[in-house]
C-alpha cells in the first residue's frame, strides 16, 4: 500500500489510535498533520517520529468543537502543502453514565466532541477538496453507535450521529470525486482500555467471536486502505473492525 504524495490530517492524533493511524500513515509516505487537545508534549513527540520517516508532519493545537478553528486548521494545511487528500476525524471522548445519572453537560459534552467536530472538519475540508477534485474523509465511529450500550448512550448518539451524516456527505460530495467512510472499531486497546479489569477483558473476549480485543494496528491498516487509491470506488460504508462483535 502506498500514499506517498498524500497530505492528511488526523484529528486527536496524539494519543490511542489517531497515533498508530499518523505513524502507519507516515510509513507508507504520507505527509501528516495532526490535532490534539492538550497533550503537546506528546503530538511533538509524534510529528518528531513521522519527520524521520522522511515526510513533512505538522501539529496543530485545536478546539474540535469550533468551527473556525477547524477551518483554520484546514486552510493552513492546504496552503502549506498545496492540497488537502485525505482527513480522518478521530478526535473523541467517552463521559459514561447511566441515562437517569447523565447530566445535561456529560449528554452535551460528548456530542458536541464527538459529532459537531464530524460536521466543522468535514464542512472546512469539503472546499480544498472540490478545488483538487478528489478527496478521502474517513469519520471514526464506534460498534457502539450500531448496537447501542448501557451506560453510554451519550457515545453512543454519537457515534450513530456519524454513519448518518458521513453517508449523506458522501451522496452530496460524490460527484466532486469525493469519497466519505466510517470506521467502526470495537474494542482496541489503547491508552482508554488499559485500565480495564480481568473480567472485563474476559468479558469482551467472549462477546467477541474472533475471542480478543483489537490492536489499534488493524485499526491502522483499515484507514491507510481508505485513505489509498486501492479504495477509489469504496463510499458511504461503514467498516466494522471488530472482531465480529456486531455481526
Amino acid at each position: 500500500m502506498d500514499l506517498k504524495g498524500k497530505n492528511c490530517l488526523i484529528t486527536g492524533g496524539s494519543r490511542g489510535i489517531g497515533r498508530f493511524m499518523a505513524l502507519h500513515f507516515a510509513d507508507l509516505g504520507a505527509n501528516v498533520a495532526i490535532t490534539y487537545a492538550s497533550s503537546s508534549k506528546a503530538a511533538e513527540e509524534v510529528v518528531e517520529s513521522m519527520k524521520s520517516k522522511g515526510v513533512h508532519a505538522k501539529a496543530y493545537q485545536a478546539d474540535a468543537v469550533k468551527f473556525e478553528k477547524a477551518d483554520e486548521v484546514i486552510q493552513s494545511i492546504a496552503s502549506e502543502w498545496g492540497s488537502l487528500n485525505v482527513l480522518v476525524n478521530n478526535a473523541g471522548i467517552t463521559r459514561d453514565n447511566l441515562i437517569l445519572r447523565m447530566s445535561e453537560d456529560q449528554w452535551d459534552e460528548v456530542i458536541n466532541t464527538n459529532l459537531k467536530s464530524i460536521f466543522n472538519y468535514c464542512k472546512a475540508a469539503a472546499k480544498p477538496m472540490m478545488r483538487a477534485k478528489g478527496g478521502s474523509i474517513i469519520n471514526v465511529g464506534s460498534v457502539v453507535g450500531l448496537t447501542g450500550n448501557a451506560g453510554q448512550s451519550n457515545y453512543a448518539a454519537s457515534k450513530a450521529g456519524i454513519v448518518g451524516f458521513t453517508k449523506s456527505y458522501a451522496k452530496e460530495l460524490a460527484s466532486r470525486g469525493i469519497r466519505a467512510n466510517v470506521i467502526a472499531p470495537g474494542y482496541i486497546l489503547t491508552e482508554m482500555t488499559e485500565n480495564l479489569s480481568e473480567k472485563v477483558l474476559e468479558s469482551i473476549k467472549s462477546e467477541t467471536p474472533l475471542g480478543r480485543p483489537g490492536e489499534p494496528e488493524e485499526v491502522a491498516n483499515t484507514a491507510a486502505f481508505l485513505a489509498s487509491d486501492l479504495s477509489s470506488y469504496i463510499t458511504g460504508e461503514v467498516i466494522r473492525v471488530d472482531g465480529g462483535m456486531a455481526m
